[in-house]
C-alpha cells in the first residue's frame, strides 16, 4: 500500500492455520488494507473468480487443495505477469522443488515460521 497516494490494497489471505490467518489479516488491516480470508482452497477459487485482488497470500498446503492448484485455476482470470505480481506462497515445507515450481509461476515463496512478519507485511503492501 502506498499511503502517500491513499491507495488501499484489496488482499486475499488463504491459510488453513487460523492463528496465522488471523495474524496476517489483522496486521494488514492495521495498515489500512482491505482483507478477505478463507481456510478453504475451493472457496478461495470462487472468491478469486468473483472478486479482484491486488495481492493474494496463499498457503501452499491447504486441507482441500494446494496453493499451486489455486494458481492454476487463477490462470482463467489472470495472465502470467499478473499471477507473478499477485501471489505470495507461504509454506512450512519449503524445498528446492517447491521454490523451483513457484519460480515457474514467478511467485515469491515465504518460509513459515516468518523471520520477520512485519517485514513480510510491508513487502506485500509495497
Amino acid at each position: 500500500m502506498n499511503t502517500s497516494k491513499g491507495i488501499v490494497l484489496k488482499i486475499l489471505v488463504i491459510e488453513d492455520e487460523l492463528l496465522i490467518q488471523k495474524t496476517i489479516s489483522t496486521l494488514l488491516k492495521r495498515k489500512s488494507a482491505e482483507v478477505e480470508s478463507t481456510a478453504s482452497g475451493k472457496e478461495a477459487i470462487e472468491l478469486i473468480k468473483n472478486n479482484s485482488y491486488d495481492k493474494i497470500i496463499c498457503d501452499l498446503m491447504l486441507q482441500d487443495i494446494t496453493g499451486f492448484d489455486i494458481i492454476e485455476e487463477s490462470k482463467t482470470k489472470y495472465n502470467e505477469d499478473e499471477i507473478a505480481n499477485l501471489f505470495y506462497i507461504i509454506t512450512a515445507y519449503s524445498s528446492d522443488q517447491i521454490v523451483q515450481k513457484a519460480s515457474l509461476y514467478g511467485c515469491k515463496v515465504i518460509q513459515k515460521p516468518f523471520n520477520d512478519i512485519n517485514q513480510f507485511i510491508n513487502e506485500v503492501l509495497s
